[in-house]
């Protein structure tokens, strides 16, 4: 039987995902208090969002829609929905009518995501406090995550940093043959 053709067809999502953690020992109070307003104030959902703006940027993505939001007490999430095409595709409505009611959001994945989750946290006795941010850049085609990996490394002042990047799917060429990865990685 003989292959099907075809031309363009790439379904490789390509994950950077980035855990990154900062640990501070406040003895007193105040000292917690300033930490955290330091990590609410510097990792808002207004600054993430010009982190991953900017990450879209870098790796050539379209940026078709964003969700954000603060949360009380601290915290703060940021989706932005990204696709590697110059425009929108036809038929999609991003209006709020008739659209679900405002508590809930739906949305459709084009192509790709950015996404950042932060967890601020502090121990009530011991004098340990935390933040974690979680941050995902996936996507499909040919737009590369690895493109903003300095970008992001140098965005967020981290104690520690984990980094995982996933390939998975698989591409084919146009006489029918699989390759599970589209491009040469160097470390």
């Amino acid at each position: 039987m003989d292959k099907i053709r075809l031309h363009g067809f790439n379904n490789l999502t390509k994950t950077l995902s980035f855990n990154i953690y900062d640990v501070c020992y406040a003895v007193t109070d105040v000292q917690n208090q300033e930490y955290m307003d330091y990590i609410d104030e510097a990792y808002n959902a207004e600054r993430l969002t010009q982190i991953l703006e900017d990450v879209a940027n870098i790796i050539g993505a379209k940026i078709l829609n964003i969700a954000k939001a603060d949360y009380d007490p601290l915290g703060a999430s940021v989706t932005i929905l990204i696709s590697e095409e110059g425009h929108a595709p036809e038929g999609m409505n991003n209006s709020e009518e008739p659209g679900p009611v405002p508590e809930a959001v739906v949305a459709h994945l084009d192509k790709s995501h950015l996404t950042v989750h932060t967890y601020p946290e502090s121990h009530p006795d011991f004098g340990i406090s935390t933040f974690r941010a979680d941050i995902d850049v996936s996507t499909c085609g040919m737009i590369s995550p690895l493109k903003a990996l300095n970008f992001l490394i140098h965005s967020f002042e981290s104690d520690i940093l984990t980094i995982d990047y996933r390939v998975r799917g698989f591409t084919r060429d146009v006489i029918g043959n699989k390759h599970f990865i589209d491009r040469q990685i160097n470390s």
